[in-house]
């Protein structure tokens, strides 16, 4: 089967998604590349997107163990019409739990084809200097994995004939999903004393929470947390001051030194089956 076009399709409030989606594009090499960002507040306004040719790239980040709620509604405004699929989501090196599953089923109910599947690691977005969770990542070496899973994920592609018939590709997780805890309304506060003004926070908020005046103030109800606004401040104005998140994240920093590596799945070579195979570790 040939691909000739490409379409990357992704929430990443701090781009830690994008650059393992753009890197397994790399090893698909295909020149003609499609940005479909569902990250800015306008995406979940846009019309019913239908696509038609070609594979699809869809990413998400992990947050508790489960998709994003606003990249779901914001998704569910596209249409696949059996167009195939490589799902990938990224998690901070603790868990993935049903996010993955959770993707799978989102990609088909919109009418994707789910071909290949894979999880991998992003800098946690309540890492710190202090406190580094999963820093930096993904790192080189995570990139290069990206690129060998695109490469293989071209190459099986090529092998196949069609995917009419094709079983619903298996992936780790459990329905019904696991229900994440309630989390309190904390968002980051931005320190006045130190803020220049300069509007990047509202800028990368997803969710339009942050306003920027003649102070910046943060709507908790839209925050998602994601610490886009943290990572992307030019003057570290933007912080988590909240005590109960400092002792999430020195929980998070204890219990997730361990380098974790991703997860890739595919469709067994042969034809029918519906069990999957990791293929970054054979």
């Amino acid at each position: 089967m040939d691909i000739n076009s490409l379409k990357l399709i992704y929430f990443s409030p701090t781009q830690t998604t994008k650059k393992i989606i753009e890197g397994i594009a790399q090893g698909i090499q295909i020149a003609a590349i499609e940005h479909v960002d569902l990250t800015p507040p306008d995406a979940g306004m846009r019309a019913l997107t239908e696509m038609h040719d070609g594979l699809v790239i869809i990413g998400a980040p992990v947050y508790v163990g489960r998709l994003p709620t606003d990249m779901i509604r914001r998704f569910r405004r596209l249409k696949g019409n059996d167009t195939p699929a490589v799902i990938v989501v990224v998690y901070g090196n603790r868990a993935y739990e049903d996010a993955l599953l959770e993707l799978r089923d989102l990609a088909l109910e919109a009418g994707f084809k789910p071909v290949a599947a894979g999880a991998f690691i992003g800098e946690h977005s309540l890492s710190t200097s202090a406190m580094p969770i999963a820093a930096g990542r993904p790192d080189e070496e995570d990139l290069g994995k990206a690129r060998e899973f695109g490469k293989v994920i071209r190459k099986e592609i090529r092998n196949m004939q069609t995917i009419d018939g094709l079983m619903p590709l298996k992936v780790p997780g459990s329905f019904p999903y696991r229900e994440p805890p309630a989390m309190p309304k904390i968002s980051p506060v931005t320190q006045e004393t130190v803020c220049i003004k300069c509007g990047r926070c509202a800028l990368v908020c997803p969710t339009a929470a942050v306003t920027v005046r003649e102070t910046v103030a943060t709507e908790q109800s839209l925050c998602i947390r994601c610490c886009a606004c943290v990572k992307n401040c030019p003057a570290e104005a933007r912080v988590m001051e909240d005590p109960r998140i400092k002792q999430k994240t020195e929980q998070l920093f204890e219990d997730c030194r361990n380098r974790k590596e991703p997860e890739t799945y595919l469709h067994p070579r042969q034809r029918g089956l519906s069990t999957s195979r990791s293929i970054l570790t054979e």
